[in-house]
């Protein structure tokens, strides 16, 4: 073939157009969370059914909430009395170890919580993840005090007797915690950790307003050793689930930080019913501050042992 014959075969080739297969583009949609509530250990939907919407400082819906009932209450109650002899029998070392691990979970899921504490509290970025930062620490805090808090409020007592004089602090039991309603994630960790962090176990009602990342909380707990029932997350109408609870005969005591003033008062009358140990709610300027001891010790009973030394001789001891 002639180069001039070449030329114009390629030329034809050219000047074919080019078959393309079409490729037909979708729109992805998102998938959307469902949030429910964290009990025993399980994740269950409220038994009534029933959710309602959770909007940022934007009036913007961001999900549906599990709207928890009177039922759920009860079943959360047993749950955590269930849970109690265990973690309350469990060594001070060991649970410092788990509350340790629950900061370990958090911090791999940091930027999460980053966001869904700036959706509910309509924060910046920067100010929610000080927040964020401030509760994982908060665990870790928590965490190194378990082993010491009986040291620090128990010892042994001088008396005139024969008598070794001993006094130890030993968990309350089960305790309703009504977390605050402004410090979502912060405020929450903070009035938890230091439940769990003496041995007791917790019946958690999450912020009405901001329910989203304790009930986020509750996935973080439900893999970091945690026993199921030692924390158990309901939200919904705040008043409605706390009532039940203040009255429940198998809760111990309760923590009213998350009430307001005549909500507090109503549900103290309730309390009273079985000499329930209350924590009134207090003013709370910075939830980032050093929190001390007095949330532990609020929930810490005090047993004295009295144990025979023998007769004293003259040197004051029979030994």
């Amino acid at each position: 073939m002639s180069d001039k014959s070449e030329k114009v075969e390629k030329v034809e080739k050219a000047d074919k157009p080019v078959k393309t297969e079409k490729v037909e583009k979708f729109e992805r949609l998102s998938v959307f969370k469902t949030y429910k509530l964290y009990v025993g250990g399980k994740f269950p939907r409220s038994e009534s059914g029933r959710v309602y919407e959770v909007t940022d400082s934007k009036d913007d819906w961001l999900a549906n909430a599990p709207l928890a009932s009177r039922k759920d209450a009860r079943d959360a109650v047993v749950a955590a009395r269930k849970a109690f002899g265990a973690w309350s029998g469990a060594t001070a070392y060991n649970r410092g170890q788990i509350l340790y691990r629950v900061a370990e979970m958090l911090e791999g899921r940091r930027d999460q919580y980053v966001r869904e504490v700036a959706d509910a509290e309509g924060l910046s970025k920067s100010k929610a993840a000080a927040q964020v930062d401030a509760a994982i620490d908060r665990w870790v805090w928590y965490a190194g005090w378990t082993d010491k808090i009986a040291q620090v409020i128990g010892g042994s007592n001088p008396v005139a007797g024969p008598y070794f004089n001993l006094s130890s602090p030993e968990p309350t039991g089960v305790v309703a915690v009504l977390a605050p309603q402004e410090s979502s994630f912060l405020g929450l960790v903070s009035v938890v950790a230091p439940v769990i962090a003496t041995g007791n176990t917790a019946v958690v009602v999450a912020s009405e307003k901001a329910p989203l990342p304790a009930l986020s909380l509750g996935e973080v707990l439900a893999t970091s050793d945690l026993p199921g029932g030692v924390v158990n997350v309901l939200s919904g109408r705040t008043a409605e689930i706390a009532a039940p609870l203040a009255a429940h005969q198998d809760v111990n005591a309760i923590d009213l930080a998350g009430a307001d003033e005549a909500l507090a008062k109503e549900l103290e009358i309730a309390a009273a019913d079985n000499l329930k140990r209350v924590l009134r709610p207090q003013p709370v300027d910075d939830w980032s501050a050093t929190p001390g001891t007095d949330r532990m010790t609020a929930f810490l009973e005090t047993k004295t042992v009295w144990h025979p030394t023998g007769s004293l001789g003259a040197s004051g001891s029979a030994y």
